[in-house]
């Protein structure tokens, strides 16, 4: 079974809140101080395809990410975790492409590869938390998509799923090909990969490939799909407005007081 992983880098969610900006003009968040770090979605999504292995089969996995020639760092990771293989699409236009632009390319990138049984992505990005990728992939690549899962199992020629509900969980029995969006439980939590690990995953290619490599018109895919457009990111600022109430002694603190109430509830 092939089961193919994508993976994105985002700016750490953990970056404190005093040295997070907002460029206006790109509509981007600025990086600063900030590290980059694999989307803690993706990760669970590796981790629950990396368990699924664990318990018996042969499964191949392989990571792809679309993004920056940063993202190379986020796959390394991916390969000290023990995936198979890694990919990265270098995106070198637009940094935040819509989803639907996305998905094109992560499904001619599937395509590319030969194919897949399982495709798995996180059920939202850690930054812009759109949540569209998984629903959109499949319906490109032809497959049917379960949303929310936690835990992926075998049970003869079919998968079970496990997905998470508001109400609690519901288990699916599906055929393959199959798109998962993967959400995050206290048994899919992603591993901490050891130091030699790390040290050998440096040692592995990375296949890399443009967004020419796949035939997908890339001026077209820089401008986007026009699936949406962000057209203003600002950081909401709470304003505050304090006024006392006059008087030499509390009765007259007090009338004042209720004044200024009876005057604010009239304006209202």
């Amino acid at each position: 079974m092939k089961i193919l992983v994508c993976i994105k880098q985002i700016l750490d969610p953990e970056v404190p809140a005093r040295d997070f900006k907002v460029n206006s003009e790109k509509r981007e968040a600025e990086r600063g101080s900030a590290n980059l770090v694999p989307d803690v979605f993706c990760e669970n999504a590796l981790e629950t395809a990396l368990q699924f292995r664990e318990r018996g089969g042969d499964v191949k996995i392989s990571v792809v990410s679309f993004g920056p020639k940063t993202a190379e760092d986020t796959l390394y990771k991916a390969i000290a975790m023990k995936a198979d293989s890694a990919t990265l699409i270098l995106n070198d236009g637009n940094a935040n492409p819509d989803s639907l632009t996305i998905a094109r390319v992560l499904a001619a990138a599937a395509r590319k590869m030969g194919g897949f049984d399982v495709v798995m992505v996180g059920r939202e990005a850690g930054d812009w938390g759109a949540g569209q990728i998984g629903g959109l992939l499949a319906e490109e690549l032809g497959a049917a998509c379960i949303s929310f899962a936690d835990r992926l199992e075998s049970v003869g020629d079919k998968l079970r799923i496990n997905r998470q509900t508001d109400w609690g969980t519901e288990t699916f029995e599906a055929q393959t090909p199959l798109v998962l969006t993967v959400s995050n439980d206290e048994h899919n939590l992603p591993r901490i990969p050891k130091v030699r690990d790390t040290m050998m995953a440096r040692r592995t290619p990375l296949t890399t490939w443009k967004i020419e490599d796949l035939g997908i018109d890339a001026a077209e895919a820089r401008a986007g799909s026009g699936y949406y457009e962000v057209t203003d990111l600002f950081i909401p600022k709470k304003e505050t407005h304090c006024e006392f109430a006059p008087g030499s002694s509390l009765d007259e603190k007090v009338d004042a007081f209720a004044k200024q109430i009876a005057e604010l509830a009239g304006g209202l």
